[in-house]
């Protein structure tokens, strides 16, 4: 989306579009932000209590490292899990979002879909949000291994 009557392109073009993306994305991430914030909160409270960290702290290590490398590593992995379905809720919340600031996107085409009735439209955007879900899943999976060497990715 660019400005009315505009006629620029390259780079300009790029920028314009950009501006005109900032408060959408904003509002995508603020929703999702706000909920990841209170579960890693959360989780960090959890783990900051357990036994290891108090035998980090207790062999002299650094307050951030402790903090970094043993608490937060350890209090990512329930936040992985969430984060696996987050991937299509952006979409799905990108239906409202793109319908209040009239960006033209998939979810304008889901809506319209929805009005007119046209089946295989919903069908293929059901589908989408399906595979969606699934990759978001396979990527927190190869997360979790990252996060807790105790997962492997090989059998």
């Amino acid at each position: 989306m660019t400005n009315t009557g505009s006629d620029e392109s390259g780079w300009q073009c790029v920028l314009q579009v950009a501006a005109h993306l900032a408060l959408p994305v904003l509002a995508l991430v603020m929703l999702q932000a706000g909920s990841l914030t209170r579960y890693v909160r959360a989780s960090m409270l959890d783990v900051v209590k357990m036994d290891f960290i108090r035998t980090a702290r207790a062999k002299g290590l650094q307050e951030r490292t402790v903090i970094l490398k043993h608490a937060l590593r350890n209090a990512l992995l329930p936040i992985i899990t969430l984060l696996g379905f987050e991937l299509p809720g952006l979409f799905s919340g990108a239906i409202i979002t793109e319908k209040v600031f009239n960006w033209p996107g998939a979810g304008h085409i889901h809506i319209d879909s929805l009005a007119a009735r046209d089946y295989p439209v919903l069908m293929g955007f059901t589908l989408f949000l399906a595979v969606l879900t699934i990759v978001g899943n396979l990527l927190a999976d190869v997360l979790y291994a990252w996060a807790d060497p105790r997962i492997r990715v090989r059998s």
